[in-house]
């Protein structure tokens, strides 16, 4: 004879519901005054040296992250055109990287409009990274704070670690071995006097892409360039002096420090073999019309990047004075005057 038994519901699994993740970011591009130059493990984008930059308060990149359940791949979106190629790659490998540190496996759709003339030695990686870090950890929910996200971004690009921050900012090379060397390199602010009032005067002489990549004239210079290794020696004492002229205000040794690091980047460069040779005939106009608005009594100093742009770091209050001497010296190219920017960070959700 049956009995009644108490009878236990067992729920059918339901499927999650479908949520959509949306963060955007905005960072800017800043320029190494102590310059990165030179990968001790590529993989991992340990730098060899330290370094030291100004973030600018122009040329912002605006991205988004949505992630997109159920998508197959990661689609990518720069200015308004599919990315494909090498940009699709690294931006899909990053995403990669995010993934597995948040434990989630949604691909994404990236926006980025990035104000920065990509490939021509003005930083726009840094700037780009920086925001798809931001953004990508927040839509992702890695809970990072700062020192983790610039850890995180200078996977993407060594030098977006530092536009994480607003300023000057310090990117740690790291030290020992590969795995505590990938946790010590990051960036972090850069105290400076507060009567410190700089700009850069930035001369467009040429906004095209680099005939050269940074990655393969850094890998050259690196391998081949008998100056290297005395350049990166030098660095490091350029390191310490310039952080004592930033706590100082004196930024006339500022800028004398980062001109003698920014020209003998350049020497290695010029040394490897074969020679890469970033500058061009209207860079040394630029730099002669540098020196000569300090023999006129302007403190204006000149650095450059992986490329023929000039970059001339001034008081403030001269940085209308420079532009205009410059002008004349950049033919067809842009002058644009930059102060001290803010670092990356999360935009409110639209509603």
């Amino acid at each position: 004879m049956a009995t009644d038994q108490p009878t236990t519901t067992v729920p059918r699994p339901q499927a999650a519901p479908a949520t959509t993740t949306t963060a955007t970011a905005v960072a800017h591009p800043n320029i190494a005054l102590i310059k990165y130059w030179g990968k001790r493990d590529e993989e991992l984008v340990l730098p060899r040296t330290d370094s030291l930059s100004m973030t600018l308060g122009i040329f912002p990149t605006t991205t988004t992250v949505t992630l997109a359940p159920g998508a197959g791949h990661d689609t990518v979106t720069l200015n308004g055109q599919a990315a494909q190629g090498e940009a699709l790659r690294r931006v899909a490998t990053f995403l990669d990287l995010i993934r597995r540190q948040a434990g989630r496996g949604e691909h994404a759709v990236v926006d980025t409009v990035n104000t920065v003339p990509t490939g021509a030695g003005l930083a726009s990686s840094a700037s780009g990274f920086a925001a798809l870090a931001t953004a990508g950890a927040a839509a992702y929910q890695l809970d990072l704070d700062e020192t983790g996200l610039s850890r995180l971004a200078r996977r993407g690009s060594g030098s977006a670690s530092r536009s994480i921050f607003g300023g000057f900012a310090l990117w740690h090379a790291g030290t020992g071995t590969l795995t505590t060397a990938d946790l010590g390199s990051y960036a972090e602010p850069v105290p400076a006097a507060a009567g410190l009032d700089p700009a850069l005067v930035i001369a467009v002489v040429n906004a095209g892409a680099k005939a050269v990549s940074s990655r393969t004239a850094m890998r050259s210079t690196v391998q081949t360039s008998p100056l290297y290794q005395a350049w990166a020696a030098s660095s490091a004492g350029d390191l310490t002096q310039i952080r004592a002229a930033l706590l100082a205000g004196d930024l006339h040794t500022v800028g004398e420090i980062a001109e003698r690091n920014a020209l003998g980047m350049h020497a290695t460069m010029l040394a490897a073999r074969p020679a890469v040779r970033y500058l061009s005939p209207a860079t040394v106009t630029v730099l002669d019309r540098v020196l000569q608005l300090r023999q006129d009594g302007i403190s204006a100093h000149a650095t450059m990047d992986a490329g023929p742009n000039v970059k001339v770091l001034c008081h403030a209050a001269d940085a209308e004075h420079v532009a205009d001497a410059l002008r004349g010296a950049v033919g067809s190219g842009a002058v644009h005057i930059a102060r001290p920017g803010p670092g990356a960070h999360l935009l409110p959700p639209t509603t």
